[in-house]
């Protein structure tokens, strides 16, 4: 079973934190007992580009980072 937030901006959205970066989304994740998040935005090249180079794959459909599962929304 997953407590899920399935749809997260990243910085590279309008009106967001430009602290809407993968180490930050897994720190507050950790603190809110979220072990599964959407990252939108995937389709933007440099959000795209990070998401690449950090999260491995988990089976499923999902990646995994740090201990929480991502899931490209």
């Amino acid at each position: 079973m997953f407590i899920a937030d399935l749809h997260i901006h990243s910085k590279y959205s309008r009106a967001t934190s430009k602290e809407m970066d993968l180490d930050h989304l897994v720190e507050w994740a950790r603190l809110k007992g979220i072990s599964l998040l959407g990252t939108a935005d995937f389709t933007h090249h440099l959000w795209l580009q990070e998401l690449k180079s950090k999260l491995k794959p988990a089976g499923n459909g999902l990646f995994s980072y740090q201990g929480v599962n991502f899931i490209l929304a």
